[in-house]
């Protein structure tokens, strides 16, 4: 049971990422991952070194290809000490590769669901129970709004996207139990706080033994990112649900140790009674979505495009309109789809769209041009209907 949570009678399982203990009766850790490209192994070193030193308990680096695995080995080199957790991505037979530098795997249902269509899903998720089992690496079933199996989507209303992704989760905790591997987590994430409190409180009502991972997905730039995600956690924490913490903020690469500060001041916050009653979040105007950024970033220039998007469409705030600047082709594409206006970016370009229709892709120096228009012709749209 969190340490925070005195009121309220649930315990989940212990579960050992390194030397950090998730779940029962441990204080709530917390996390954050590193921004660099990870085959730039020198800043992605400095950024594992600034993440230790402002307290970080796991530290999380995707890999993605051999190349990255390479690097890895160089970044355990150069911090022995750290508790690292690994992001698959889109690769899972990675997984053998890299769990020996590392102390976590985190794999997304969605993405096994794309790889090796014939293959069971049991047979992928054995592979990689086998592994962690091998190596001593805990695992995170780690499920986003933006990349939920399709075929959980196609089971329900489109306005229902909670429902899919706790399919999802139970599913998978179902399969993990059943080849009797317990030392697991559970994340379910999404860009609305609101979603993130309904998905999280309906998973530990089902499941009550697995520790949570919590997270808002795409929080944005601060001050709004802190916002969201307070609220989520307030919610969540106080009901004693939380065993570990990411705060997900976009911001330069030398300030991405601030998620840990935020992260641990809300739990003091907590803890000492500040805060601790808060209402839905209910945005209204202009809603800036952007993801953190993370490893996964194909061009840093996304973190200048997300203060720039921010800044250039100030004069359209009182209007309802959300835009979503995500900076991979990992989530992207899925994580744009709710949004009035969407950018994922690629390395040489940024694709735009609106809703789920793509509007094509356009140069770093093209793209806030033509958002602009299509921002304007969709105020436009709405003052006449």
């Amino acid at each position: 049971m969190s340490a925070l949570a005195d009121d309220v009678n649930r315990t989940t399982r212990e579960i050992r990422i390194g030397n950090v203990r998730v779940g029962g009766n441990n204080p709530v850790s917390v996390q954050s991952m590193t921004a660099t490209r990870t085959q730039d192994v020198a800043a992605t070193i400095r950024q594992v070194e600034l993440l230790e030193l402002a307290g970080a308990d796991v530290i999380r680096i995707a890999v993605d290809t051999p190349k990255d695995v390479a690097a890895l080995a160089e970044i355990r080199a150069a911090r022995p000490n750290a508790n690292l957790s690994i992001d698959l991505q889109e690769n899972y037979r990675l997984a053998e590769k890299v769990a020996p530098f590392v102390q976590k795997l985190r794999y997304n249902p969605g993405h096994l669901h794309h790889i090796e269509r014939e293959k069971p899903i049991r047979d992928k998720v054995k592979y990689l129970v086998d592994v962690a089992r091998e190596h001593d690496c805990a695992i995170r079933i780690g499920v986003n709004c933006g990349s939920v199996d399709p075929e959980k989507l196609i089971k329900y209303p489109k306005d229902d996207s909670i429902t899919p992704m706790l399919e999802s989760a139970i599913d998978h905790c179902e399969l993990l139990d059943d080849i009797g591997f317990d030392q697991y987590c559970v994340s379910l994430k999404d860009s609305d706080p609101n979603k993130v409190i309904d998905a999280n409180l309906r998973f530990a009502a089902a499941r009550p033994d697995v520790p949570l991972h919590l997270g808002v997905t795409e929080a944005g730039m601060p001050p709004d990112g802190v916002i969201k995600t307070r609220v989520a956690f307030e919610q969540l924490l106080t009901r004693g649900i939380g065993d570990t913490l990411r705060v997900s903020l976009t911001l330069p690469f030398e300030r991405k140790g601030e998620e840990i500060a935020v992260g641990r001041q809300i739990l003091d916050d907590i803890a000492n009674g500040r805060f601790r009653s808060v209402p839905r979040f209910e945005h209204k105007g202009l809603n800036i979505i952007s993801c953190p950024s993370c490893s996964r970033v194909e061009n840093e220039a996304f973190i200048d495009l997300a203060q720039n998007v921010k800044e250039m469409t100030q004069y359209a705030k009182s209007h309802d309109i959300t835009i979503a600047v995500m900076g991979c082709r990992v989530n992207g594409p899925g994580e744009t789809d709710d949004a009035d206006l969407g950018m994922w970016c690629a390395p040489s370009y940024v694709n735009l769209k609106r809703g789920e229709e793509s509007l094509g892709h356009f140069s770093y120096d093209e793209i806030l041009g033509r958002l602009r228009v299509e921002l304007d012709r969709l105020i436009e749209e709405r003052k006449s209907a």
